[in-house]
């Protein structure tokens, strides 16, 4: 231990310059194939142990949702577990019978819903439609049918069975995501039992059952309430997100709108499958110990016996309107003092969006100019934040910090203005540059070095519009030059491009002061 704490000054440095290096010298092997249904596969060859990190990215997330069904990219994200006619139930006929009936008793709900929603608009009735107290007897009558009908169903579900089976057999971090642009479904499985994955995974879109379809909906909506609503910022995240994209579909927040989810309907749940669930609109993505060719005539097996979607899923045509002034925005909240900034900049893919890369590096982490100025020098600041984010359709520069007791989130905001100008009007340094871009290359390093990591970055890449920019992103990196750090931070960080979130304590709730800062150079490693 002794000898690596001695040798730390120099090791960092050796390291970043090897990663560099090798991050240029290294390319991830992938083979992509077209299935004859149009589902591509991209395989990476890898025996370093006996495993395989497989997923699938269906290209959909709730930017290709539409007001009224905000959310739904989401619920599938959860009905995707719920099983097939053969994984999931003791009876799959009564179990089938019981689910049409339950659509029968929902049409009947349904039409009731929007009855006490003229009441609402007419002030017959007041308050929140989803308490039971402001239910009509009709409805509440629907509701106890409803509800037999659900224990029913139950006594031949098999909760949880489509990930027991899996994990049953040796799959680990069985798992699945939904962002604005994608839904990925992954988990790390033995070598030895990649043709079972490959049945499993093809038959939960070949014949998915959307079993508690309104029971899994309820449970969105807890996870929505408890992730947005019951966090200090959440609400208020959601509103300054609205206010930033304005015609964009990335307005509205993955997890949905409060009013939408609960008027979700299976039919509205059955179409939005069959438009983005198609094979033309899913990636199947492997990485480990298999051979391309074995692997491949699986994934013709089992996933070409899918039909191609009668149509390609629409893409989003609607396209940012150039913001004309600056938006800002203040709120009281049960938490310390803040800004958040956002501005409009690139899509995934963009050539702006690498040096805009290393501006957000150049301004943030312990090293970055953001700390070293307002943590460290001024003191205005506890915790200073700054990063691009490049999505499929748009993309933005988020940055922030919390203010220190007895200054105010305007200081805060101000010197991060001022750490921006500095970068407009002088080209950064090259030793400032050249650092920035090794921890991109050690970082990309890392992130290279086994099965897992490979198929997040597949995913992501692929999710976002082309996986190709595994081995592509780091070479553009590389060749950003002061110059195009300077000519970014002039085009896309004006005023009025602009919005801003101002958040003051709310009065009555206290926060402890958070402990002074120690300089990088002697903080613990």
């Amino acid at each position: 231990m002794m000898t690596l704490s001695r040798g730390r000054i120099f090791l960092p440095i050796f390291l970043c310059l090897f990663c560099a290096f090798a991050t240029h010298a290294q390319q991830v092997p992938v083979i992509e194939k077209t299935l004859a249904n149009g589902m591509r596969l991209l395989m990476v060859e890898r025996h370093d142990e006996p495993t395989i990190a497989g997923g699938w990215v269906a290209h959909v997330g709730s930017s290709n949702e539409r007001p009224g069904i905000t959310g739904i990219a989401h619920l599938f994200e959860h009905m995707m577990f719920k099983g097939t006619p053969t994984i999931g139930t003791t009876d799959y006929q009564k179990d089938l019978d019981i689910l049409n009936e339950q659509e029968h008793v929902r049409d009947e709900m349904r039409a009731e819903e929007r009855h006490m929603r003229a009441m609402l608009r007419r002030g017959d009735i007041e308050g929140d439609l989803l308490k039971p107290e402001n239910w009509t007897p009709r409805y509440r009558e629907l509701q106890k049918q409803f509800a037999d009908l659900v224990q029913q169903e139950r006594k031949v579900l098999v909760k949880n069975e489509f990930v027991v089976l899996l994990s049953r057999e040796g799959a680990s971090g069985v798992n699945a995501f939904t962002s604005e642009d994608m839904t990925a479904y992954y988990e790390n499985l033995p070598s030895n039992k990649l043709e079972l994955w490959m049945w499993m995974e093809s038959e939960r879109i070949f014949h998915p059952v959307f079993r508690e379809f309104y029971a899994e909906r309820d449970v969105v909506f807890e996870e929505r309430r408890m992730r947005s609503e019951s966090t200090p910022l959440g609400k208020f995240e959601e509103e300054f997100n609205a206010m930033f994209w304005e015609a964009l579909p990335y307005s509205w927040p993955t997890l949905g709108w409060p009013s939408d989810l609960p008027s979700i309907s299976k039919a509205d749940a059955d179409q939005f499958y069959a438009t983005y669930y198609c094979p033309q609109n899913i990636t199947l993505i492997l990485v480990g110990d298999f051979k391309p060719e074995q692997a491949e005539a699986m994934a013709k097996k089992y996933f070409e016996r899918i039909p191609r979607g009668k149509k390609n899923p629409p893409d989003v045509v609607t396209l940012a309107v150039k913001q004309a002034a600056e938006k800002r925005m203040y709120a009281e909240a049960d938490t310390n003092p803040q800004v958040d900034i956002l501005w409009h900049t690139v899509p995934f893919g963009h050539k702006d969006s690498y040096a805009l890369s290393i501006l957000g590096r150049i301004l943030s982490t312990r090293t970055g100019r953001l700390y070293k100025n307002l943590v460290l020098g001024s003191g205005v600041a506890t915790d200073v934040y700054a990063a691009q984010g490049s999505q499929k359709w748009a993309g933005y520069f988020n940055a922030g910090g919390e203010a220190r007791q007895g200054h105010k989130p305007e200081e805060v905001e101000q010197g991060i203005y001022d750490q921006i100008a500095k970068l407009q009007q002088d080209e950064v340094s090259a030793e400032e540059l050249q650092k920035v871009k090794n921890n991109f290359a050690a970082g990309e390093y890392r992130r290279l070095s086994a099965n897992f990591p490979i198929l997040q970055e597949l995913i992501n890449y692929d999710g976002e519009g082309d996986w190709r920019e595994i081995n592509n992103e780091g070479p553009k990196i590389q060749a950003v030059t002061a110059a195009d750090v300077k000519r970014v931070a002039n085009k896309y960080f004006a005023k009025e491009n602009r919005t801003v979130a101002i958040y003051t304590r709310k009065p009555g709730s206290a926060s402890p002061e958070k402990p002074a800062p120690t300089s990088p150079s002697t903080s613990a490693q």
